[in-house]
């Protein structure tokens, strides 16, 4: 296996609408992000991934993309990009954006070309459809298949009396790919970038771009009335990999550049030997979502009281099928979260009792696994899920689909309950800078309430403290990075240890030179953990403890002694 730059980096998410506002207008910019690069630098992370920032009315929040080669005024403007671009450089730290991929908003001069007639050039660029009629003469979609935003995949557009698809929400119709003149403009929009200075790009929904063209209707099993989430029918299509291998071929062949691909959508570790193996004419890495619910938060819907349980076999054994699954043909990237998921110390830690060393020891298992990891902003300080009282404090587009059919089956606290553990909203409050008005984000009135424990969960706070997450992260990166264990915590093979203990998640990393093992108590009760400790040293904790007994949510990453 060749190395590359990317193989040796720790990536660093930034949403810039919740990052820091400059401005007073509630939202933040790309003018914060390079206030906050010196403290980015401080991390000690060398790559940092931003959230679309393009042109767009924000239906999701920027993933409905109205012009591809602008700033949304809302984020700052084109030689703002450019200046974030160099300061970063500056500082040694590579960028990569979002590229959108799969759709764009209804709003995009594409768009509004391809509903004004039937006839127009780019027409075909989206993808058309004709409806059906029931036995009564009723106007239904061209099929069954469901939209991953409650309701069907399909619009009805009145202009041309047909339905246009989009898998998300309706103002995001998405792109046709057979189209080769729309693959052209996707590509020349990408070499746009790169030739700008970014470094590569974070691929979103890079699963849905090959659809099945006969849109016959699935045939899962669902009640009369629904639609059928068969996601099959545009995820990881055989067709999809033709796009990759043509856009590898035009554009990233091209440039010293990574790209990480968003495969959410049913992709097993097989599957990414397709998107990203190291031989392979597609991308360099590809996320998948496996790991990101082994708490049964999403399907729970609030019936649970109280604290959910992690199910750690399960966790532990995900990863080890995608590492040992992977390993010698995909470079894998590791994150507990990013713009679409809970809080990582609410959903696998504890973010009231234990909050600090339970945020340190995920930490440190995501900083010592195989592949390059990506830290999601705030998760370095132990940021949480809302503590929002009501449903209306949720703003995302998702929620705003959900809450309707929700209303009709359970009730508003449940409600409530669930979109507190599992709304994607929880990772996308305000940046907690320090104790003052609003957490220090904005001067103004911030576009999504604060988490209200900002006093204590703070930048400021735990700078200057040695014990803090903030402080345990910058350690744990320069012992990835720049120890003598960076070619071991790299490079180095991966085993679980007891994969079948039920409270912690244990593992060796180890090559020719050295062993080290991670032992991670993801429990809130002390828990017993025997191997022969007299033949390691530690290398780093967050408990002063030894033996085999782990107290609440301890972690050790051990070295082999004469290593």
């Amino acid at each position: 296996m060749k190395k590359q730059w990317w193989m040796e980096t720790v990536g660093y998410q930034i949403y810039p609408r919740s990052y820091k506002d400059t401005n007073g207008d509630g939202i933040g910019d790309l003018p914060g992000i390079i206030e906050k690069l010196d403290y980015i630098a401080s991390l000690g992370v060398n790559l940092i991934w931003i959230c679309p920032f393009y042109q767009s009315p924000m239906d999701d929040n920027g993933y409905d993309v109205s012009d591809f080669y602008d700033v949304d005024p809302l984020f700052g403007t084109l030689e703002d990009a450019k200046e974030l671009i160099r300061q970063a450089h500056d500082r040694g730290i590579r960028v990569i954006l979002d590229l959108v991929m799969n759709q764009t908003s209804d709003e995009h001069p594409w768009f509004v070309e391809s509903r004004s007639s039937k006839e127009n050039s780019k027409r075909d660029w989206y993808i058309w459809r004709d409806g059906k009629k029931d036995r009564k003469g009723n106007l239904l979609p061209p099929n069954n298949w469901a939209s991953f935003f409650e309701g069907s995949c399909w619009n009805y557009d009145e202009t041309t009396g047909q339905y246009y698809m989009k898998i998300f929400s309706n103002k995001m119709p998405d792109l046709n790919w057979e189209n080769d003149e729309l693959r052209k403009a996707m590509a020349e929009m990408a070499k746009w970038w790169l030739d700008l200075g970014v470094d590569g790009f974070r691929v979103d929904a890079i699963a849905h771009l090959a659809k099945d063209i006969t849109f016959r209707n699935s045939k899962m099993n669902v009640e009369p009335g629904h639609f059928a989430p068969d996601w099959r029918k545009f995820s990881n299509r055989d067709r999809l990999f033709d796009y990759l291998a043509e856009f590898h071929d035009d554009v990233l062949a091209h440039y010293d550049c990574v790209t990480v691909g968003e495969v959410g959508g049913g992709a097993n570790e097989k599957e990414a030997e397709r998107y990203a193996g190291l031989n392979t004419k597609g991308f360099n890495m590809v996320f998948n979502f496996d790991h990101c619910w082994k708490n049964g938060a999403f399907g729970d819907e609030g019936r649970t009281v109280g604290k959910l349980t992690t199910d750690v076999i399960d966790l532990k054994k995900t990863f080890e099928r995608w590492i040992l699954g992977c390993e010698g043909k995909v470079w894998m990237p590791q994150y507990w979260l990013n713009h679409d998921h809970p809080r990582v110390v609410s959903q696998y830690g504890d973010p009231d009792e234990y909050h600090r060393i339970s945020a340190q020891m995920l930490g440190a298992v995501l900083l010592t696994l195989p592949g390059t990891p990506f830290i999601y902003n705030g998760e370095e300080i132990g940021m949480t899920n809302v503590d929002y009282d009501s449903v209306d404090d949720f703003n995302d587009v998702w929620v705003r689909n959900y809450v309707p059919s929700a209303r009709k089956r359970i009730s508003e606290e449940r409600i409530l309950t669930h979109l507190r553990r599992a709304s994607r909203d929880n990772a996308r409050t305000p940046m907690q800078w320090d104790d003052s008005e609003n957490a220090g984000f904005t001067t103004g009135k911030p576009h999504l309430k604060v988490v209200g424990n900002y006093k204590k969960i703070n930048v400021r706070n735990q700078e200057n403290d040695d014990e803090s997450v903030l402080s345990m992260y910058k350690r744990l990166i320069q012992l990835r990075l720049h120890s003598d264990l960076k070619d071991v915590l790299i490079y180095g093979k991966f085993e679980l240890i007891q994969d079948n203990h039920p409270d912690v998640f244990a593992y060796r990393r180890y090559d020719e030179k050295n062993e080290v093992i991670i032992i991670a108590n993801f429990r809130d009760r002390n828990v017993i953990f025997e191997i022969d400790y007299d033949s390691y040293d530690i290398v780093c904790s967050n408990v002063k403890n030894s033996g085999c007994e782990f107290m609440p949510y301890e972690f050790r990453i051990l070295k082999a002694k004469g290593g």
